[in-house]
């Protein structure tokens, strides 16, 4: 005689679960706007909970210990940081790319990423039948979310061009204190007195990479390009990480009633629109010189894919404290491509100003994940 077997299900009656969203990478927030925004904003304490993934389990499976759930939630110990790890290197070989086609404008190469991305969300939207236009009361914060996380997205793109490698790397980190500040003020959320230690931080680690003159002595700065592009790479990727922060806040507001891949297609079309205008406005529109040019547009957009798929998998498995640390991996990589590719060996300054900025990521990462696990 055989008994039927009850299942207990973890979704309430009535609703329906849905995957966690896929994350975005520095690029666009991606940078922040880029895989980075599950990982800071969960050092945050931003991260929704429900973002960890819930399967649903029977009484049987229950009946046989944890044995078995444990070996299904982690199958291979130490993959999500080997994703991590890939996820900085698609994101450094992304950003070397940019450096290396310098006979396009920075805003043409992302309204050039802008293209492929749309057509790739375009698909996942008619997949998921989530719509393009989202929920009225929040159409302004997707609004608000694509214009930011495209501009963020354009002023490290000129970043990369303009200044050395490893420097933008550098500054981009900086973003995760620009959040705290954002949310701090916007979504009254705590900010702590170890918050500011790691704002001071990373404060003086943008100094020594920037060396203004005034404090370093117009000989001692040990800049090869003039310290006036110089200063405007630096400006720039300062306002990435400004607008990659205040675009981590926009999605922190959302909240999960906004499809994550909406405010991605957002992100896109907008960011296609104002790229053009700009364009237009700059008069800087023109197709690439050589074969080798619309190659590397071509790798800029599937490394910066591929970086955003492997920080996804990479939070689905383990959490975010270790995968932020394992992030700053991103420098290691822009120091080596630095030297490599470019024959341009970092100043002490920098390397200093490196240390500055890692330890306060690290630092965060640390304290969120002490926390977390008490």
């Amino acid at each position: 005689m055989q008994r039927a077997v009850e299942t207990r299900s973890l979704t309430p009656p009535g609703s329906t679960w849905k995957s966690p969203p896929a994350a975005t990478g520095m690029d666009g927030v991606e940078s922040v706007e880029s895989g980075a925004v599950r990982v800071q904003c969960d050092l945050l304490g931003m991260a929704p909970s429900s973002w960890a993934v819930q399967p649903a389990r029977s009484r049987g499976l229950d009946a046989l210990g944890p044995a078995v759930e444990a070996k299904k939630k982690a199958p291979c110990p130490g993959l999500g940081l080997f994703y991590t790890l890939l996820s900085a290197f698609c994101f450094s070989v992304s950003s070397l790319l940019v450096k290396k086609v310098q006979d396009i404008h920075a805003v043409e190469i992302s309204a050039f990423r802008c293209v492929l991305q749309m057509l790739i969300v375009l698909l996942c939207l008619i997949y998921r039948k989530t719509g393009f236009i989202g929920p009225k009361s929040l159409r302004i914060f997707l609004i608000l979310r694509g214009v930011l996380g495209s501009t963020s997205m354009m002023l490290i793109y000129y970043a990369f061009q303009t200044m050395a490698l490893a420097d933008a790397t550098v500054i981009t980190f900086s973003s995760p204190v620009f959040t705290s500040i954002f949310a701090w003020i916007c979504l009254k959320e705590k900010y702590s007195p170890w918050d500011a230690l790691f704002t001071m931080f990373t404060i003086a680690g943008v100094i020594l990479i920037v060396r203004p003159p005034f404090l370093f002595g117009s000989n001692a700065s040990g800049i090869k390009e003039s310290y006036s592009v110089h200063l405007k790479g630096t400006f720039a990727a300062i306002g990435h990480a400004v607008f990659a922060a205040s675009t981590l806040v926009i999605l922190r507001k959302m909240g999960k009633s906004v499809d994550y891949f909406l405010t991605i297609w957002y992100y896109v079309v907008l960011g296609l629109v104002e790229t053009v205008i700009i364009l237009f406005i700059l008069g800087e529109w023109s197709l690439p010189y050589c074969g080798l040019d619309r190659l590397f547009l071509i790798f800029i957009a599937l490394f910066g894919l591929g970086a955003q798929i492997f920080i996804t998998k990479a939070l689905q498995i383990e959490k975010a404290g270790p995968v932020a640390i394992m992030r700053t991996m991103d420098v290691v990589f822009a120091f080596i491509f630095q030297i490599i590719f470019f024959n341009n060996v970092p100043t002490w300054w920098t390397v200093g100003g490196a240390v500055c900025v890692v330890a306060s990521n690290v630092g965060a990462a640390v304290r969120k994940w002490y926390q977390s696990s008490k």
